[in-house]
């Protein structure tokens, strides 16, 4: 069964990243995940296990994609981008502001709140929204390590071996300042090349604003204080779903069920699947052994190999056991399944929700020009940070 398992793990990701034509990118992950199902290779308990840490992370999506679409919808985002214009050039302080909310709030606000922000500033500006709209999903990966809250990742582990705020900056902190400012320059170089639109320029409205901007607080306090007092990030984006559902109901301008992310949910289940039948056949115990910069780089590569493949929450569910934090092995293991996702766009939830968020304002960007802007932008930073990581455990100890 290995060699099916194997060929099953391969063909899923080259079918989300080269969909065949007319299929979506969650269908050949289904697919592989039914085939294993039906040829015994998984039972359905054992499926349902692996896809159980997936729950909480799949709830916030299908429930941030629609508060995303309703704030839009009721004209915040516009309104704020008109009134928060950031003169002629406003890249630098918008890159700095994406990698600022990724670390000190999370991630995922990071995309929720500033992707549909930054695409309206750029139709403003007459920048290239598929250029701006990269910036929160870039720094997702490469500004979410320095805290235990930037990212669900680190909170999983901080909460395994009992680590805090200090272990994160000192561990991984220099790892993703490098990371964000090599990245501002591979990310300059390649907004260069894109060309421009034509600028709309949109008026603030202030009942707009009056309603967004309590909700939009309400939010980053839910997402900040959360993690502290044990609230789901799922059920604070509910509770900011449901006055919004009335307003946007009421005047007729409510959501739907195709603007929902079910296919990205259905992705990331697939793969998780999928995942958890590959990974006995992975010789993963080789890889954690041993300690010094060699067993730290051969962990870190195997941790981004698994974001890229199956996405980094069950690469990281199956690195963990085995990772061992006294020898440099967990802080490899983190920088690989945080940074790994730049290069790809279903290594990580916080990715297939910035591409649903994208698209709904008609900014569309496929797995393989992703992957483009990836390799350009997100691998230097990547490969700056896994020197500086190195550097720093040499340090640390």
């Amino acid at each position: 069964m290995t060699l099916v398992t194997i060929s099953v793990l391969a063909l899923a990701v080259l079918g989300v990243l080269r969909p065949p034509p007319r299929m979506s990118a969650w269908v050949p992950p289904v697919a592989g995940a039914v085939l294993l199902l039906l040829v015994g290779v998984l039972t359905p308990a054992e499926a349902v296990d692996s896809v159980r840490p997936l729950v909480t992370p799949l709830a916030f999506l299908l429930l941030a994609v629609p508060l995303a679409v309703m704030l839009d919808r009721v004209g915040f985002f516009s309104s704020v981008a008109a009134l928060v214009d950031t003169g002629r050039n406003p890249l630098l302080g918008l890159w700095i502001l994406a990698a600022a909310v990724t670390t000190f709030l999370n991630l995922d606000a990071s995309v929720v709140l500033l992707t549909p922000l930054y695409i309206h500033l750029a139709r403003r500006h007459g920048l290239n929204p598929v250029m701006l709209a990269l910036q929160p999903v870039m720094l997702a990966s490469l500004a979410s390590s320095a805290l235990p809250i930037s990212n669900l990742t680190n909170l999983i582990a901080a909460s395994r071996y009992h680590l805090g705020v200090a272990d994160f900056l000192v561990r991984l902190g220099p790892a993703s300042l490098v990371a964000v400012t090599v990245g501002w320059f591979g990310y300059r170089r390649a907004g260069s090349e894109q060309a421009a639109p034509e600028r709309i320029r949109d008026a603030v409205d202030p009942r707009a604003l009056r309603i967004g901007t309590p909700i939009v607080l309400f939010v980053i306090l839910g997402f900040t204080l959360g993690d502290a007092l044990a609230v789901p990030a799922w059920l604070v984006a509910l509770v900011a779903d449901v006055p919004l559902l009335v307003l946007t109901w009421r005047s007729g301008r409510t959501i739907s069920i195709s603007e929902i992310p079910f296919g990205a949910a259905a992705l990331a289940v697939s793969l998780g699947v999928i995942a958890s039948a590959a990974a006995p056949h992975l010789g993963l115990g080789t890889v954690f052994h041993g300690s010094g910069p060699i067993a730290e780089l051969r962990v870190a590569g195997a941790a981004i190999v698994g974001a890229v493949t199956i996405n980094n929450l069950p690469a990281l569910l199956i690195g963990l056991p085995l990772a061992d934090p006294a020898h440099g092995q967990l802080w490899a293991l983190l920088f690989g399944v945080n940074f790994g996702p730049a290069l790809v766009l279903h290594g990580s939830l916080a990715g297939l929700l910035w591409q649903s968020t994208a698209a709904r304002l008609d900014v569309h960007i496929s797995p393989a020009q992703y992957t483009r802007f990836g390799l350009r932008i997100g691998l230097p930073a990547l490969l700056a940070g896994l020197g500086t990581l190195l550097a720093t455990s040499a340090v640390a100890g």
